[in-house]
């Protein structure tokens, strides 16, 4: 479904590849977590997924529609969310033509499959940050895409809504096998949604493969650059995992002392 070969990008090489020797492959359905610091390149990358950035290198094939999920939007006019999600079908409509009854159903039946039917006359402005989110990634499905690609998807919403668009996400995938590639600051979203993980070190400096490999103490402390631990405890019958900081007493000292 998506296949990156030794993919390579820089913005102004005097300053250094952005990533180099990327490569990654995934199948139909699978959800990749991609992971790193600020400034690594994560959504450097998706750009290039995306055919918004050309390659310096190597190559990135996907077979199969993409839709994309931004960071944040803010529309310059007051569009309703029904608009919003109907900007999402411009693949399917002709220049110069206006959207048509089918696009309108589509776009309708994206915001009913995800909860959001009654909101269609509402200003998109008007809703809450993990409602924009929710419309976003049913404008991405009413372009009725293959490959999903999300970039920080619950970075600026509280722990209710991260779990509501991380759920969705999940569900999506299996409901419609989607392919689906998310950027993300919080390990414990990987945990949660995903199969697969991209672990962005440095600029030629990954590691990808199956969430349980990959993402364990030693590599995500290194990742981080502090030390991390994996917890599991028992939830209502089910084994649930996250990822937790370790603080020594200098960190707490230190962190007493900056207040």
């Amino acid at each position: 479904m998506i296949n990156a070969k030794q993919a390579g990008f820089f913005y102004n090489l005097e300053e250094g590849w952005t990533f180099k020797n990327c490569s990654f492959h995934l199948e139909k359905g699978d959800i990749l977590a991609i992971l790193g610091p600020n400034g690594q390149g994560k959504t450097t990358l998706l750009k290039t997924i995306l055919g918004v950035l050309a390659l310096k290198e190597g190559c990135i094939e996907a077979s199969g529609t993409i839709g994309y999920v931004p960071q944040n939007t803010s529309p310059a006019f007051p569009y309703s969310v029904l608009d919003m999600v109907v900007m999402g079908r411009a693949r399917q409509i002709s220049m110069f033509r206006s959207p048509s009854r089918q696009d309108f159903t589509k776009a309708r039946e994206a915001l009913a499959q995800l909860g959001l039917a009654r909101f269609e006359k509402r200003q998109f402005s008007d809703l809450s940050g993990g409602q924009r989110q929710l419309v976003l990634i049913a404008r991405a499905l009413a372009a009725e895409c293959d490959i999903l690609i999300l970039d920080e998807p619950a970075s600026a919403l509280d722990f209710k809504n991260q779990q509501v668009i991380l759920q969705t996400v999940e569900r999506l995938s299996r409901q419609r096998q989607l392919t689906v590639i998310f950027t993300s600051h919080y390990p414990q979203h990987a945990l949660h949604s995903a199969n697969k993980a991209l672990l962005m070190h440095g600029a030629a400096d990954f590691q990808f493969g199956s969430v349980d490999d990959v993402m364990c103490d030693a590599n995500l402390s290194r990742l981080y650059g502090m030390e991390v631990r994996n917890v599991a405890f028992n939830h209502a019958n089910q084994s649930v995992r996250t990822v937790v900081p370790v603080f020594s007493a200098s960190d707490q000292n230190n962190a007493s002392f900056n207040q």
